[in-house]
C-alpha cells in the first residue's frame, strides 16, 4: 500500500496513505518508528482484508441501532415492537451516544452484568440484540469484532414452566365462562398459542372432519394497539387434528357464540365484538384461582397440550407440525420431559412388583 511518512514541524512524525475512494487518512506519531509500524499494519490488514475505515465506526450505537430495526422489514410486529423497547430501555442510556467503534468487551461486561441483577431475562434478551447489531455492523465494515464477548450471556435459562393435569384442564374448562370454555380446551389439547386462539374465525374449523386451521395471530402492541397477522413463525401456519373428545363442545359454542357468517371471530366479547386481551386475561385469573392453579398461565395449557402429545409417542417431526415450531429444539423439550415421566411410571411399576 502507498504511503508516505514525514516529520511535522512540531517534532512529531505523521503517517499518511490514500484509501480505494481517493481519501487520504492519517495518524500522527511520537517517532518515526511508530510511523512506519502503523503505515505497514494498515497496509497489512488491506492485504488480509481485515482493514475497517477509521471513521467508518463514528456513529452512535442509538442512531445506528434505529436504522438497523428500520431496514428489518422481516421482524414480526410484536417482535419489532420488543425490540423497539430493549433499544429504547437498555441500549440508549447506556451505549446511546457511545460510537460504535470505541465500545468495548469491557464496556459490554459491565453493562450485562449490572442489567442482569436487575431483570435477568431481560438482560437476555438485551445482549442477543446488542450481539445481533454489532454482528450487522462487523457486516457492514465499519468495525472489525464484535465487542459482545461475554461467555455464556444471552442464553435463555428459564424455569420450567408448569402443567396441567387431564383433570385439571376439565376443571379450568368449567370455570371459565361458558363462552371460552371452547378457548381453554382448543389452548390445552391443540396446543395452541393465544395470538392464534384470538385470530380463529368459524372457516378455520372444520368440525366434520375435526381440524382447526392457524393461519392468523392477533398481535397486541405496548401502545394497545393490535395487529393482526401471520402466526409466530411461518410453521405456525398449520392445519391440526382436533381430539374427537372436545367436538361436542365445539359443536355447542358453534351453536351459542359464533356468528354464522364465514369470518366471524370464533370468540368475542359479551356484546359479540372481537375478544380484547384484557377481558380474557381477567376471565383466565378468575378460573385459574377458583381451581387452586394460580401461577399458571394461558400459555403453560400450549405446554400442557404439547407434553401430553409427546406422551403418546409422537416423533420429534410430529410434535414440530402440530405444535408450529420451526425447529426441533422446542419439540425436544417435550419429548424429554415424556421421557422422565416415563421413567416415573416405570419406577412406580417397580415398587408395585416389590409390594408383591
Amino acid at each position: 500500500m502507498a504511503g508516505s511518512v514525514d516529520k511535522l514541524p512540531s517534532g512529531r512524525w505523521r503517517a499518511r496513505f490514500r484509501t480505494t475512494d481517493g481519501r487520504r487518512l492519517s495518524g500522527s506519531f511520537t517517532s518515526k518508528a511508530d510511523a512506519d509500524a502503523w503505515l505497514a499494519a494498515q497496509g497489512t490488514d488491506r492485504a488480509r482484508g481485515t482493514w475497517v475505515d477509521p471513521a467508518a465506526g463514528r456513529e452512535p450505537l442509538g442512531s445506528y441501532a434505529t436504522t438497523w430495526l428500520a431496514r428489518r422489514p422481516d421482524l414480526r410486529p410484536r417482535t419489532r415492537d420488543d425490540y423497539a423497547d430493549i433499544i429504547r430501555v437498555h441500549l440508549v442510556p447506556v451505549f446511546g451516544p457511545r460510537r460504535i467503534a470505541a465500545i468495548t468487551p469491557a464496556e459490554v461486561r459491565a453493562w450485562y452484568a449490572a442489567t442482569s441483577e436487575r431483570v435477568p431475562g431481560r438482560a437476555r434478551k438485551a445482549y442477543r440484540l446488542l450481539r445481533t447489531i454489532l454482528n450487522t455492523a462487523v457486516a457492514d465494515e465499519l468495525i472489525v469484532r464484535n465487542p459482545c464477548r461475554v461467555r455464556g450471556a444471552g442464553q435463555d435459562r428459564s424455569a420450567e414452566r408448569p402443567t396441567a393435569t387431564v383433570a385439571e384442564v376439565s376443571a379450568l374448562a368449567g370455570a371459565v365462562e361458558d363462552r371460552w370454555r371452547s378457548l381453554v380446551l382448543l389452548a390445552a389439547w391443540c396446543g395452541l398459542r393465544r395470538g392464534e386462539l384470538l385470530g380463529l374465525r368459524r372457516s378455520d374449523v372444520d368440525l366434520d372432519r375435526g381440524t382447526v386451521r392457524i393461519e392468523r395471530a392477533v398481535h397486541y402492541l405496548r401502545d394497545s394497539s393490535v395487529v393482526i397477522g401471520p402466526p409466530k413463525t411461518a410453521a405456525g401456519v398449520r392445519t391440526v387434528a382436533v381430539p374427537p373428545h372436545i367436538i361436542p363442545e365445539l359443536t355447542l359454542h358453534f351453536e351459542r357464540w359464533v356468528a354464522p357468517t364465514t369470518d366471524a371471530p370464533l370468540f368475542t366479547e359479551r356484546d359479540g365484538g372481537p375478544l380484547r386481551i384484557y377481558t380474557l386475561d381477567r376471565a383466565w385469573r378468575r378460573a385459574r384461582s377458583a381451581v387452586g392453579l394460580p401461577d399458571l398461565r394461558l400459555h403453560d395449557l400450549r405446554h400442557t397440550g404439547n407434553t401430553l402429545a409427546a406422551a403418546t409417542g409422537a416423533s420429534t417431526r410430529e410434535l414440530m407440525v402440530r405444535m408450529g415450531h420451526a425447529s426441533p429444539q422446542a419439540a425436544l423439550i417435550y419429548q424429554h420431559a415424556s421421557a422422565e415421566r416415563d421413567r416415573a411410571i416405570a419406577a412406580a411399576l417397580s415398587k408395585l412388583a416389590e409390594a408383591e
